[in-house]
């Protein structure tokens, strides 16, 4: 299952961050997981959120360029290794990772990451097959 992810186009200067995240903190949008790229020039922040709609739009009409993107949230065993045997059945099953970063928080003895891949039905498929699940937008608190 799919949950969007809002990638934001910012030019690599002071306060811009800080701006994003007063922005979404006056409209009450609640930060699930946070990930910043970057180069020299720009950054690509990349946030998943608990109204994604409606802070895609906030964003917009602050000026901001960005994209929504599907993602995969993935439960994770939380404890040493968990990490490790998701990423092991992924390779043998050759699912190429484009990225992931982690979500805040954690619950049920579950940790989530957030994938990037090119084919998340497949992604999804391949999870249920080895007993793993992919996150509702519910368990992650997204509206």
């Amino acid at each position: 299952m799919t949950i969007q992810q809002i990638s934001v186009f910012l030019e690599n200067k002071t306060g811009q961050l800080s701006e994003i995240t007063d922005i979404l903190s006056e409209n009450h949008i609640d930060l699930r997981a946070i990930h910043i790229a970057e180069t020299t020039d720009y950054g690509v922040l990349r946030v998943i959120v608990d109204k994604p709609q409606e802070a895609a739009s906030i964003l917009l009409d602050h000026g901001f360029i960005l994209s929504m993107t599907p993602v995969v949230a993935v439960a994770v065993p939380d404890r040493p290794g968990g990490l490790a045997s998701v990423l092991r059945i992924l390779s043998k099953e050759e699912i190429d990772i484009e990225y992931m970063y982690s979500v805040f928080g954690q619950s049920n003895g579950l940790a989530y990451m957030i994938f990037r891949v090119s084919d998340a039905a497949r992604l999804d498929a391949v999870l249920t097959a080895n007993s793993l699940s992919s996150a509702k937008g519910e368990d992650l608190g997204i509206h």
